[in-house]
């Protein structure tokens, strides 16, 4: 009997169903190409086109591309577009001369993708959605992304891959969330893109987001798409903090602040300390709102 029961237990476990390999991680390639690639949109009214490049100029110097009116949308539209390429950093600026087309307007940045199919594919297993499917344009093709958050950000792709001189600061993009949202997007954003933690500040002090008497969370992540500042808080966040989309570093603050406000760019918040850097909140013509630091000494 004893013999039989033991077949019977060995029969049932031959004919049970093997059980289901623990799933792998996805893995993928590293799809940034350089941060002097990935550009800040900035949407100005047609009017102030000129004005806000030559600020920009004036502020932290460089060059410009040859100025044009294109579609760069995947429906009917135009614009001027003209490139900036600054040492601190480059910006895609954009002065529609039609209605904006959803869903741009409200994507942060532009990263330079070295596979567009192949990094969309990466950004979906990770997290990211996308707002509009991938599309050609007149030099390449392009996608809008959002993650967890509502992060929005286009990935593109040059037919030509272009050549622009490295930076001599990289930028960060700044990213505002709550703690709904920041460890889904920081954990997909970093599976994706490859990222290394520089900090987490846990308790950072409220003051560098206009918050005297709290505390926020500050991660610095730093990958080949560039530098990231991702700042968690409540969201109770006086104008105009959470507006800038972009700090820039220099290396001499005032000096830069003087050559700014010469160009027509307003202080919104005065050069202060905080978290190891001297900074300041500044509204360029056209209105963009930007961050400019200089590391403390």
């Amino acid at each position: 009997m004893k013999r039989l029961m033991l077949l019977l237990a060995a029969a049932l476990i031959a004919a049970a169903p093997a059980l289901p390999a623990a799933p792998r991680a996805a893995t993928h390639a590293d799809y940034a190409v350089g941060p002097q690639y990935d550009t800040t949109h900035v949407y100005v009214a047609p009017e102030d086109f000129d004005r806000f490049v030559a600020s920009l100029i004036a502020t932290f110097g460089g060059t410009t591309s040859q100025q044009g009116v294109f579609q760069v949308t995947a429906t009917p539209s135009k614009t001027i577009s003209q490139l900036v390429l600054t040492p601190v950093g480059t910006l895609s600026v954009f002065g529609f001369k039609t209605p904006i087309p959803y869903p741009f307007g409200a994507e942060r940045t532009g990263y330079l993708v070295k596979d567009i199919d192949a990094a969309v594919d990466a950004a979906r297993r990770n997290g990211a959605a996308r707002l509009i499917a991938t599309f050609p344009d007149p030099i390449g093709r392009d996608v809008v992304v959002q993650w967890p958050g509502g992060v929005n950000m286009q990935f593109y792709w040059h037919t030509t891959r272009p050549a622009y001189p490295a930076l001599t600061h990289v930028p960060e993009n700044r990213v505002y969330l709550t703690p709904d949202a920041a460890d889904a997007f920081l954990r997909h954003w970093i599976a994706f893109s490859k990222a290394r933690i520089v900090s987490d500040v846990k308790r950072a002090p409220g003051e560098d987001i206009g918050q005297p008497g709290k505390s926020y969370r500050r991660v610095a992540l730093t990958s080949g798409f560039g530098r990231m500042l991702v700042m968690v808080s409540d969201g109770q966040l006086p104008w105009p903090y959470g507006r800038e989309l972009t700090g820039y570093e220099v290396d001499d603050l005032p000096g830069t602040l003087a050559k700014a406000a010469a160009a027509g760019v307003e202080t919104l918040v005065p050069a202060h300390a905080e978290s190891g850097r001297s900074s300041a909140l500044v509204r360029f013509p056209g209105g963009y709102i930007a961050e400019i630091h200089a590391a403390a000494r």
